[in-house]
């Protein structure tokens, strides 16, 4: 049976994105154009594979099917195309990354206008979301992790600041209303703004010093979503609503302008910083070897191996 490549690349567009028009977004064209590839398909298959609402695009069971077998293969000989572009001057192609909120916010800036202007040929797409998704399932080259998220296949490459810090802040006004706590278990007598994954995980604060190390469950007197709710909870910290725990870097500016005040700094705990993850079992694409081959070159050291 002879069916279109294109066809076939559009049902995986719009499979993976849930929808024609996210689809015809994250992978151009048009959502009529992507309706009419997958149409086509199913005809010729005689068989449908995707369920259509007004609201929503889900998978048929033979849809699933369909994906499962069809995505790994299609990237496979996506990545063999990209071989040529290894002739190629410049590197040219889509480097799609999946990255967490933090590191969007607090490592990348230092990187991409830079590595866009040395690559105009590239072109960048950047899935910023706290899911901690498959790269591949989900249509992306490569991931940006911190080392306890990496699969064992995978091959990863420091990426930003090697050593980072969690704080932990409130207001002046809120900690002359209510205390500043000595010891991480005076947290659980004071008001704290909690981060929950999208998994529904919500993490206990984390504080060591010396050879101490302390888990808090402290009360939660607001939740905020990680990622998107986050600087919602900064800013009621800001507004003195109570104690937030954040990347430091993440809270240094509002240290610097007196916003916020740390608390239990000699407490904070360090961790190593993120890496650059990708499937180590398949051709890397050109412009992904570009973006690591930048990132291990920087001067400033955020790439280099620590």
């Amino acid at each position: 049976m002879a069916v279109e490549l294109g066809d076939l690349k559009a049902f995986i567009v719009v499979a993976r994105a849930g929808g024609f028009r996210d689809g015809a977004r994250s992978g151009g064209g048009s959502a009529s154009g992507l309706s009419d590839a997958v149409r086509r398909l199913e005809t010729q298959l005689g068989v449908r594979l995707l369920n259509r609402t007004t609201r929503s695009v889900s998978l048929t069971e033979a849809g699933q099917g369909l994906l499962d077998r069809l995505a790994p293969a299609i990237s496979e000989m996506e990545a063999a195309l990209d071989v040529v572009n290894g002739f190629r001057e410049r590197p040219a192609g889509v480097l799609k990354l999946n990255v967490p909120v933090s590191a969007a916010r607090l490592v990348l800036p230092a990187i991409i206008p830079d590595f866009a202007a040395a690559y105009p040929d590239i072109r960048l797409e950047l899935v910023v979301e706290d899911s901690f998704v498959d790269v591949l399932a989900s249509g992306c080259d490569a991931g940006i992790r911190y080392d306890e998220r990496l699969a064992q296949d995978m091959i990863a490459v420091p990426i930003g600041p090697r050593v980072q810090r969690f704080a932990t802040a409130a207001s002046s006004a809120y900690l002359d209303r209510r205390g500043r706590p000595q010891h991480p278990r005076d947290l659980m007598d004071h008001a704290c703004i909690r981060n929950r994954f999208s998994s529904g995980t919500m993490p206990d604060w984390e504080y060591e010093r010396g050879d101490e190390a302390v888990m808090v469950d402290v009360p939660a007197s607001m939740v905020v979503q990680t990622g998107g709710g986050v600087d919602l909870g900064v800013a009621c910290a800001v507004a003195g609503s109570g104690i937030i725990a954040l990347f430091e870097d993440w809270l240094t500016p509002y240290f610097e302008t007196g916003e916020l005040e740390p608390v239990l700094q000699d407490w904070w705990p360090a961790f190593s910083g993120p890496f650059l993850y990708y499937p180590g079992r398949r051709l890397v694409p050109a412009p992904l070897r570009a973006f690591i081959d930048f990132i291990k070159a920087r001067p400033d050291g955020r790439g280099a191996n620590p």
